[in-house]
């Protein structure tokens, strides 16, 4: 969950370079920051502390820090607690190293290692590699051989870096865990990361590469980057494309945060996704599923991922009448799932690295179960292990708390709906379905010129006791996804329900101070109105948000929020949620809390 960065080459600014690194992979939750690297006396120096990066950087003022190859890393806590010591990278006389992901047999590792006189310095499992590895040195083991030898005996799902004094090279290796590197052909510089959008604007060619390959980044065989299986011997086992990312994708312009810009990209987004997909680059892909004959639909995700399934759930089982059941990655991979060959397991992510999610595909894959991903990165391990992918198009997403990613995942799946339906063989189908993205894109627009109303909605009842988001129908799972959004960022009680339960317990919660976020769309209206009168005869605080100009909603609400349903049909669901995304953002800015990078989550979720 980490963030890693590490650069070889002829630069001498390789610290500023692995630093820049680090601040564009802030967004993906930390709390210590290091660096490690070759000085120009040959000698390795390294520096880290806990909290922000701007703690290290604080730190490096004023050293010398000129160097041609560097290490840098920041942390999500798993083992041992947030100190200086255990912030990565861990070194001893011989190594540098850090670490993404957790040793399982950490602690029987450091017991063996003890045996011979180890010393440890941290609380942490990544120190147990570090030592192995220069266990094997100190036998007179090859570097490269200390290393594969030792990444073998490592249990569990990680990604090591590890930097090397002796001859200033950087080697890499990873099992079930995000590692992209990067080549500048031009200027001989090479670098590996975690997450690609690291290098934008660094480097021309991004690599891939398998489980258990090995990544060497020195001047070896006149290649900045060589790739070799654990037994040494050259390998192609890495997908490569051209780095097409721009720079500006990690800044926030005229906006105050990257959750309010994200919001705002929406429509643009959305209008797009249809001509990727029934014109561009995504024709060959949807055409693929447009052969899917499914007995069954298990879609399986994490988080907000996991309530965009539900809404794809509805599109499948409501458009196509296909079987489809929403699993938690987290759950279905210990379940003992019954599978069957006539199955298709469709796995939902923004990263495509989210840990859970990778095992439950590998789960259908070895039952012989065709796979398919709706991801946003291009070449992550979700979209390399899958047989068939559909990229929801969203660009990077920077900050933490999912928006405009859930609204392209369902509506990925919506286009996928329709294939599987055969209607990209009727063009008059495919006419009507662009238009009516196009008028949930032209909504959100006119939504988005109207959120001060929202935003004085959200200061009339921040400060409030808790809240229920109530839906029913397709708005529950969007009554599920609104309550996850102001959990995570205003770290306020909130819970969805399907409104029809509220009587079944949690209606025993509601009182004066308790807030309901009502959605209510046109489709079952009468029904969900009758569940927002039992709140209010309990003294419930409510915001409507359901049709514009209905007298009854707007007589019950405390406050509401009219929207313009027609025409959007099974998108609705999708419309309301930008109402849902609006009042979690502002609740939280008159919370005064961190937007973009809320207190203990991390973007992309890599251990288990």
């Amino acid at each position: 969950m980490c963030g890693i960065v590490g650069y070889f080459g002829p630069s001498q600014k390789s610290v500023e370079i692995v630093i820049e690194g680090l601040k564009r992979l802030e967004y993906r939750g930390y709390d210590s920051a290091g660096v490690s690297f070759i000085d120009q006396n040959n000698k390795m120096q390294f520096y880290k502390k806990a909290g922000k990066l701007d703690n290290l950087k604080a730190e490096l003022v004023g050293k010398d820090t000129i160097a041609r190859a560097c290490i840098g890393h920041t942390r999500w806590a798993t083992h041992g607690g947030v100190t200086d010591v255990n912030a990565h990278p861990h070194n001893n006389e011989v190594l540098s190293i850090i670490h993404n992901g957790i040793v399982e047999n950490a602690n029987e590792i450091k017991r063996e290692l003890a045996g011979h006189g180890v010393k440890f310095k941290s609380e942490t499992d990544s120190e147990s590699f570090l030592e192995l590895v220069t266990y094997y040195l100190k036998q007179d083991v090859p570097i490269k051989e200390a290393i594969a030898t030792s990444f073998k005996r490592v249990v569990g799902n990680s990604a090591f870096v590890i930097l090397y004094p002796k001859t200033g090279e950087i080697f890499a290796v990873k099992r079930g865990a995000p590692l992209v590197c990067g080549v500048n052909e031009v200027t001989s510089e090479a670098l590996v990361s975690s997450d690609p959008y690291a290098l934008a604007g660094m480097v021309h060619t991004l690599y891939f590469p398998e489980d258990e390959v090995l990544v060497h980044l020195s001047g070896e065989n006149k290649n900045i980057a060589n790739f070799y299986e654990l037994d040494l011997t050259k390998t192609t086992r890495y997908l490569s494309k051209k780095q097409d990312m721009s720079v500006e994708v990690s800044e926030k312009g005229e906006y105050e945060h990257f959750m309010l810009k994200e919001i705002h990209e929406q429509p643009g987004l959305i209008r797009n996704l249809t001509q990727y997909y029934f014109a561009g680059e995504g024709k060959e892909s949807l055409e693929k599923v447009a052969a899917y004959n499914p007995e069954r639909i298990y879609l399986s995700a994490c988080g907000t991922a996991a309530y965009a399934g539900l809404v794809i759930r509805d599109f499948l089982e409501g458009i196509n009448r296909i079987p489809s059941t929403v699993e938690l990655a987290s759950e279905f991979r210990y379940k003992n799932p019954i599978l069957k060959k006539g199955d298709v397991g469709i796995f939902v992510s923004q990263s495509g690295e989210t840990a859970d999610t990778l095992a439950a595909q590998s789960i259908c894959k070895k039952a012989g179960v065709k796979t398919m991903s709706i991801v946003n990165v291009d070449g992550s391990t979700l979209y390399r292990d899958c047989d068939d992918n559909l990229l929801i198009r969203a660009g990077v997403e920077i900050g933490v708390a999912s928006t405009k990613a859930f609204t392209q995942q369902a509506l990925t799946g919506r286009l996928m709906s329709a294939a599987m339906a055969g209607d990209l063989k009727d063009e008059g189908k495919k006419v009507k379905l662009t238009g009516k993205f196009a008028l949930l894109a032209e909504r959100i627009d006119k939504l988005l010129l109207k959120s001060d109303e929202i935003k004085s909605v959200a200061e009339s009842i921040y400060n409030k006791k808790g809240f229920f988001y109530t839906g029913r129908g397709a708005y529950f799972p969007i009554a599920l996804e609104g309550a996850l959004k102001l959990k995570e960022i205003a770290y306020v009680h909130a819970e969805g329900y399907a409104a029809g339960e509220l009587k079944h317990g949690p209606i025993a919660l509601i009182d004066e101070e308790m807030v309901n976020i009502a959605l209510v769309g046109p489709e079952l209206f009468e029904k969900t109105v009758s569940n927002v009168h039992e709140i209010k005869a309990r003294k419930g605080i409510i915001v409507g948000i359901g049709p514009r100009g209905n007298e009854e909603l707007m007589g019950l609400s405390d406050f509401y929020i009219p929207l313009d349903f027609d025409g959007l049909e099974e998108l609705s669901p999708l419309y309301v949620n930008v109402v849902n995304q609006l009042l979690a953002y502002y609740m939280a800015k008159f919370k005064g809390t961190d937007i973009d990078k809320p207190r203990n989550l991390a973007k992309s979720v890599t251990v288990e």
